[in-house]
């Protein structure tokens, strides 16, 4: 990989993400070699790609340089590259571009979409973790409607134009409310000779309500305001199938829908050499201590959605969203010093800082440790948040303004297909 001999710990982490970012954040400036490898060159803003994929943002917008956001840091270096596997025994890591020793190895390696072993939805449906997926999802959205109107099949049509997104959770719900925001302001204008009325949108929630992690005010509101909208709210049921066609359910209900969206659980994205039974928690994380240190090594760390670590409050492990994710690195990039220093480590403790949705345009839900509102205000503080995380200026100013126009014209100006994409070709 053309790294560098130095005398100084070589640190290598595995994964670009909120966690793997935010550790390397920790290290700059340190007396320690960092390596940094991901099969992308550049950091994605999860929690946005729902609006790649409904046209309201451009993927640029929201993903950054791996190697601008480190590019001032000594002793650091970005490998693109695809992790294979792990030789835990050598201290190497194996990958398509070669192999690499490690002093302390972080796996930073994120979650996966979790289809729960069913082939037929994996192959059918269609996921949203990357921005490839989104790029993917937004054509298929709009090669739908742009179908719709050659077809002379009322049931084709209006299967073309129907939605179903499985998943109550933040993801599912926003991405619900955004599609209800085209159904009713862009599309009547862009297919003016199609009757976009027919147009449903399904999301449907195996639990009891939608938002699950969140207060029950939250989720109660949140699905007043999709039912507003005119998304059509389904708990209690759950997705058993789908063909392409006709999504079947473990009731009666059934759907036709050309569109599918699934987002009703994700689950680690484990690497070989570490991914004995013994090693593996609930949702095929790697079991950790209090300092992140992987089950049986001194050596070998996990943080962020990897990571399973058992806490009291959360006895399934900690949510798998960014903020666990964010100050896991921070806080493992202090500990690794630590050890170089000879100096004992801190425990992990997760500050939660809370939740949010968004559901769309001046309507939100957020549940602080002291307060919990809806609405407007939750809106905005939804929208300051997210600014505030974006890496970059420049995208934090591209958002904005994309924000600030849609929000006044009631517009989507990147509803293109870049790239056409027909769901016989997903493997």
């Amino acid at each position: 990989m053309n790294i560098p001999k130095t005398s100084f710990p070589r640190i290598v982490i595995i994964g670009g993400g909120f966690a793997g970012i935010a550790l390397a954040k920790k290290l700059a400036k340190q007396e320690v070699q960092v390596i940094l490898l991901d099969k992308n060159n550049y950091h994605t803003f999860q929690p946005l790609l729902y609006q790649v994929s409904t046209g309201g943002l451009e993927p640029d917008s929201i993903a950054y340089p791996i190697r601008k956001i480190l590019k001032d840091f000594p002793n650091f270096y970005f490998r693109l590259a695809n992790v294979e596997s792990i030789n835990h025994q050598d201290k190497l890591v194996n990958t398509n571009i070669g192999e690499l020793s490690f002093d302390y190895l972080v796996i930073a390696s994120g979650s996966q979409t979790n289809y729960y072993g069913n082939s037929e939805i994996k192959k059918h449906s269609m996921a949203m973790k990357t921005i490839p997926q989104s790029l993917n999802l937004r054509s298929l959205i709009l090669e739908n409607f742009e179908d719709a109107l050659l077809t002379p099949d009322l049931n084709e049509r209006n299967a073309l134009m129907n939605f179903v997104i499985v998943g109550g959770g933040p993801t599912g719900v926003e991405l619900a409310g955004a599609l209800a925001e085209i159904k009713k302001g862009i599309l009547p204008k862009d297919y003016p000779d199609l009757d976009t009325r027919l147009a449903q949108i399904h999301i449907v929630q195996g639990e009891n309500r939608l938002l699950y992690g969140m207060s029950h005010k939250s989720s109660e509101k949140a699905e007043k305001f999709l039912e507003k909208l005119g998304v059509h709210v389904w708990k209690n049921l759950r997705v058993t199938n789908y063909d392409g066609t006709t999504v079947t359910t473990n009731s009666e209900v059934s759907f036709e829908a050309a569109t599918v969206v699934w987002a009703a659980g994700v689950k680690g994205a484990t690497i070989n050499g570490i991914n004995a039974k013994d090693l593996i928690g609930p949702g095929n994380r790697v079991m950790v201590n209090e300092y992140n240190q992987v089950k049986g090594f001194l050596d070998i760390f996990a943080i962020g959605d990897i990571a399973f670590m058992k806490t009291k409050k959360f006895p399934n492990g900690l949510p798998m969203v960014a903020q666990p994710a964010i100050q896991q690195g921070r806080l493992l990039g202090e500990n690794l010093i630590r050890i170089v220093k000879k100096k004992p480590l801190k425990p992990f403790v997760y500050k939660d800082k809370g939740s949010m949705a968004t559901i769309g345009r001046n309507k939100a839900v957020v549940d602080l440790k002291r307060f919990k509102f809806q609405g407007v205000f939750a809106w905005y503080v939804w929208m300051f948040v997210h600014l505030f995380f974006i890496i970059g200026f420049r995208n934090r100013i591209i958002v904005f303004i994309n924000w600030v126009y849609n929000y006044i014209r009631f517009d989507r100006e990147a509803r293109l297909i870049i790239r056409p994409y027909k769901k016989s070709h997903k493997s």
